[in-house]
């Protein structure tokens, strides 16, 4: 229950993103009520969670389906931005902050809790790059509406799938000798992801008349350097050697971010700006309303320790990549193939299984990401490294975990739009491409009782130009969705694939780090 006894009816936005995905849980153990507003309140119906909290269709920039979601809220909770919907995001944000504001006031909403950047002192507001600009601007909004508003500024977010974490993780681990930008000496001051939702949770039961915005951070003022070699000790590697050079620009260094990590460009570009500029708290006066207790918040060494363990255990519950990549197609699987938008190519394969549906799908369930996708290494490495060129993610997001998932997670450059334990896995393409693109695997049992593999790519063209790319592509659908079938099916049969397989027929893929590797189950503990 909540600690002064209350119990809050709590609106949260964005909560298939990283922050929102594990607020709502943390909230409801409190002993909140928790309603989600979402655009696809399918993408939550796996969470573990999701029985326990209410979703509703509706988007922060339709005041409509705001006003049906904040009846009877006390307080709404804002995690969302429209970063990389396009040039004109700041617009975007801009209204949604407004729009949300103006429905929390009709509808008697008592408080707006924000999750914003940490913003450097004394520089111009024109200075800051977009993305942190955009961030402060929405927080004043919040701040100048009529609602009591808390608005949270936190600058590196340290927990296992964020993508600060992401980002730092693979650079330290794959680059024992670096060329880094300037920026690798700025100090800044990250935060543990498990004090963000202490203070989130923490803000909704904040006195009435406290309208202010708090800046939070851990204990530690470190610079990206200090965080990189901090990381290398702490996960047990030989020492990095970091020699910063002043000409990687901030576009520079994300398209180097994106090579090396899975974060892509356009993802690490506002990670990167943001560190220009030194980032430290100013004050600590979140501590009168959520008091600290010893060890918290918690030491930069303890929150990258306790992040590494989630990875290494496979216990990651949300990850950067949770939320749609922005300008992703999120248009769903036309039910009627011949639905009216025109054509819709297909490819269908069938295979006999001489094993279980259940042993068929724990193949299936455990495609991707390490595990490969049973095909042509080098066909899917270069459409991988082809996507990420283009500004797509590639195939490098991997999964959430190594053994089950669910609507609405990531895999590689697909997402899981539909799923059905034991018989059916739907995937919607987020790839770079002239059109739209999903792929089906199906256990079934055939008319004699026999287990079938059953596999469907489709592809709804966008033009001219999405014809001629099915048109180009199709010869090539033997090798890459013909060898899928076979060596799922071949995986299934002889038992060598699925969850933490070891099948010869998997993709080669880069050996695993000891760090990476997963080691005897540790003592329970909370991020």
């Amino acid at each position: 229950m909540a600690t002064d006894g209350r119990r809050l009816h709590c609106l949260v936005t964005g909560a298939s993103g990283y922050i929102g995905g594990r607020l709502v849980p943390e909230l409801l153990q409190e002993g909140h009520s928790v309603r989600c507003l979402a655009r696809s309140p399918g993408k939550l119906r796996d969470h573990p969670w999701a029985s326990h909290a209410e979703t509703v269709r509706g988007d922060v920039t339709d005041p409509e389906s705001l006003a049906s979601a904040m009846r009877g809220i006390d307080v709404a909770y804002y995690l969302v931005h429209a970063l990389g919907s396009g040039s004109r995001f700041e617009d975007t944000d801009r209204a949604a902050a407004r729009t949300f504001a103006e429905q929390a006031r009709a509808a008697g909403v008592r408080r707006i809790v924000y999750l914003g950047g940490l913003t450097p002192r004394d520089v111009p507001e024109e200075s800051l790059s977009p993305h942190l600009r955009s961030r402060a601007e929405v927080g004043e909004i919040f701040l100048d509406s009529p609602v009591p508003a808390t608005v949270l500024r936190a600058a590196v977010v340290i927990g296992s799938g964020s993508a600060s974490f992401e980002m730092l993780r693979y650079l330290t681990e794959r680059l024992p000798v670096m060329v880094t930008p300037s920026w690798v000496h700025t100090r800044t001051q990250p935060i543990g992801v498990r004090d963000v939702l202490r203070y989130l949770v923490g803000s909704a039961t904040m006195p009435d008349d406290v309208d202010r915005a708090f800046d939070i951070g851990g204990p530690d003022v470190l610079t990206y350097r200090d965080m990189m070699l901090r990381y290398a000790a702490v996960a047990g590697l030989p020492r990095r050697f970091i020699v910063p050079v002043p000409v990687l620009t901030p576009r520079l260094s994300s398209h180097w971010v994106g090579l090396v990590t899975p974060v892509p460009a356009s993802l690490a570009r506002p990670l990167t700006e943001s560190l220009r500029h030194e980032v430290v708290c100013r004050e600590h006066d979140i501590a009168r309303y959520v008091p600290d207790t010893p060890g918290r918040p918690l030491p930069f060494d303890e929150a990258l320790t306790l992040a590494l363990r989630r990875v290494r255990e496979a216990q990651v519950s949300t990850r950067w990549s949770s939320a749609s990549v922005p300008g992703a197609p999120s248009d769903p699987l036309p039910t009627d193939p011949d639905w009216a938008g025109g054509s819709l190519y297909e490819d269908e394969r069938q295979r006999p299984v001489e094993a279980s549906r259940a042993a068929l799908w724990r193949v299936v369930e455990g495609i991707g990401g390490d595990n490969g996708w049973y095909s042509s290494p080098l066909a899917w490495a270069v459409r991988g490294w082809l996507d990420r060129f283009a500004g797509g993610v590639g195939l490098r997001r991997g999964r959430r975990d190594t053994e089950r998932l669910r609507v609405g997670d990531s895999l590689d450059f697909w997402r899981v739009e539909e799923i059905e334990p034991g018989r059916l896995l739907r995937l919607r393409a987020e790839m770079r491409l002239p059109g739209l693109a999903w792929l089906e695997m199906y256990a079934e049992t055939d008319e004699r009782g026999r287990t079938r593999y059953r596999q469907r790519a489709l592809f709804h063209p966008r033009g001219l130009l999405g014809h001629a790319y099915w048109w180009s592509v199709a010869p090539f659908h033997s090798v890459v969705f013909g060898g899928m079938a076979r060596n799922i099916a071949r995986a299934a049969s002889e038992g060598t694939g699925g969850r933490r397989s070891t099948s010869r027929i998997r993709p080669a893929r880069r050996r695993r780090s000891l760090r990476e590797q997963r080691p005897e189950p540790a003592p329970p503990h909370q991020e």
